[in-house]
């Protein structure tokens, strides 16, 4: 298979900048790219990883011994139908790329997305949300390569099986997302312009974008609200249930080598420079057995590892 690089740096292909090299590294162009490059792998009975913007991701120090496969599959139309913007976007279109688009055509569904820098794969994959929405509530439609049929698959919504920062993709490494269909409704530009703009603002106010991390670490506990903690807003299970458990257990500015929890947001690990994978799961599992101990709640990782 032509166009495949050895011993690539990943840190170089994260938003953590952390990680050691890759084996073997393909950048798939299109859709015909992505599915050589999972059957090759697939008869070479060689590992593989798909990799989007490495927005999620936590590659290990001694890097990983297979191949990683980049979507830069970036193919999209649109169709407008009974005031409703339908796009076609292959997996490795940016998240940002259907945001700026939303925006300019003056349709609303993807406002929460504004500053997430992930792909439409990988979105879909985790179904990425914030601020109460996520990528289930714009999908109609998944095209997908299943490894162990080597056939090419269409799901429905209900198909995907979404959950809470978890769909089928993310439980079944063999179903690879080649391309999605989102809708989104004809609304007020100048609205969805405002509330976009308000959102990464937000972003700006309470998360340390500042420095390279892998956005937030845990998922928010399932039913945890903040009158657990003894504050008085009883009715928020707000969207910080588990920054607020890491920070009550006194963890915020915690470091070891050359990474940190964030002081601004304590659901966040940053990387100060050269900080290793190493020392990012040391944080990580000294957050779990803190909250364990002081809350007896079990986090668990949004991250992925490699």
């Amino acid at each position: 298979m032509s166009g495949v690089q050895k011993d690539i740096l990943l840190k170089n292909h994260t938003t953590f900048r952390i990680g050691g090299r890759a084996k073997y590294f393909f950048a798939a162009r299109n859709r015909e790219d992505l599915i050589l490059a999972v059957r090759a792998a697939k008869r070479l009975k060689l590992p593989f990883f798909i990799l989007g913007a490495g927005s999620n991701l936590l590659v290990s120090d001694r890097g990983y011994n297979g191949l990683v496969i980049k979507t830069q599959n970036l193919k999209f139309k649109t169709q407008i139908h009974n005031s409703k913007l339908k796009i076609f976007c292959e997996a490795g279109t940016p998240l940002a790329k259907l945001v700026k688009l939303s925006i300019e055509k003056g349709y609303s569904g993807l406002e929460w997305a504004a500053g997430i820098p992930g792909t439409v794969g990988g979105a879909i994959c985790g179904n990425a949300g914030a601020f109460g929405k996520s990528m289930e509530s714009i999908v109609k439609e998944i095209e997908a390569f299943d490894v162990k049929s080597g056939k090419v698959k269409v799901l429905k919504n209900k198909d995907c099986k979404f959950a809470y920062r978890d769909s089928i993709f993310r439980r079944n490494k063999n179903l690879i997302i080649i391309s999605a269909t989102v809708h989104l409704k004809r609304g007020n530009k100048g609205k969805i312009k405002n509330k976009t703009k308000e959102y990464l603002n937000y972003r700006k106010r309470n998360q340390p974008l500042n420095f390279p991390s892998a956005g937030s670490v845990f998922i928010n506990a399932p039913g945890f609200s903040a009158g657990q903690l003894g504050e008085k807003d009883k009715s928020s299970s707000s969207a910080f249930a588990a920054a607020r458990l890491i920070e009550k257990c006194g963890l915020k500015g915690r470091r070891i080598g050359r990474v940190k929890i964030s002081e601004k947001h304590a659901n966040f690990i940053v990387n100060l420079g050269q900080g290793k994978a190493k020392d990012v799961k040391k944080l990580i599992n000294l957050i779990k057995q803190m909250v364990k101990r002081k809350f007896g709640i079990v986090l668990k990782e949004e991250i992925r590892f490699l």
